[in-house]
């Protein structure tokens, strides 16, 4: 049986897949340039208390009288009652989104998508390496393990931006640099103000300083292509099977059930096979990265 944190949407599978479920934004956090941080909760005290999610799953996210844009949750079921939803403004929707302000009401229906397997990753390390925007959908797998440390082996993160500015959650990771549990490499590619405290390089240089046992770790990626490129071939350099490494990957989505066909790669539907596909579907639908 399913644990609350592993739960599959059930809940919402029962309603209603198109009814979106009104939810007030009680927090609002530049990350950075045109990134914010939403924090909202379902004033339904039933969705507050049922409504759970796995790491990589979405949401469609609607504005009345504007539309719905589909949205990484960034935050883990293991901290219930708010969802946590990185934003870029960029198109109609996500514009008006950041035209509000708190204790404004907003439209949330889901959660969709496969998630990561947590439950086949459990008992094996984790190593998650993400690129710019791609901690966005990361950090839930990321506080998942933390906050259920004891089912897994050794948990290394390794991200990279192109400056401190472009960090996502910057501050937040930089916290976690020194703690006993995670392993936390963070990367620029450059440091205009003189003030990083961490690495300098691109990304795939942090795999010097790790020692990686791939029969036993599952890698969880996500990025822009040249990551992708790059991370994906120091993977299978070191000898990652194909279907330990999981990666997430976002298209056009817009029912979120696999009814318009917006999200099709090749035979998968984003949104229903996806967002988290391994090495094996990427192979075999090279227009999928």
């Amino acid at each position: 049986m399913l644990s609350a944190t592993e739960a599959a949407p059930e809940v919402l599978a029962r309603a209603n897949p198109y009814q979106p479920h009104m939810a007030k934004i009680v927090r609002i956090q530049r990350l950075v340039e045109n990134h914010e941080l939403f924090t909202i909760r379902f004033l339904e005290d039933e969705m507050v208390r049922t409504f759970r999610h796995l790491p990589g799953q979405f949401v469609m996210l609607s504005i009345p009288g504007v539309g719905e844009a589909p949205i990484s949750i960034s935050s883990s079921s293991t901290r219930p009652e708010v969802l946590e939803l990185c934003v870029r403004k960029t198109g109609r929707v996500t514009n008006a989104l950041f035209r509000l302000r708190p204790n404004e009401l907003v439209g949330v229906r889901g959660p969709y998508g496969n998630g990561f397997p947590v439950r086949e990753i459990a008992g094996h390390d984790l190593l998650i390496a993400a690129g710019g925007l791609g901690m966005a959908p990361l950090r839930s797998l990321l506080w998942y393990a933390l906050d259920n440390r004891e089912k897994f082996g050794e948990l290394i993160l390794m991200y990279g931006s192109r400056t401190p500015a472009d960090m996502l959650f910057g501050e937040e990771l930089v916290s976690l640099v020194d703690r006993a549990d995670l392993k936390c490499l963070l990367t620029v590619d450059s440091d205009p103000t003189g003030v990083w405290n961490n690495r300098i390089g691109v990304l795939p240089k942090l795999f010097d300083y790790v020692k990686l046992e791939p029969a036993r770790t599952y890698a969880a990626v996500c990025g822009p292509p040249v990551v992708y490129r790059y991370v994906l071939e120091r993977l299978l350099d070191l000898g990652f099977s194909k279907d330990r490494i999981l990666m997430s990957l976002e298209r056009r989505m817009k029912c979120g059930v696999g009814k318009c066909g917006h999200c099709s790669v090749g035979y998968k539907y984003t949104c229903m096979q996806g967002p988290i596909f391994n090495y094996w579907d990427a192979i075999n639908l090279p227009e999928m990265i």
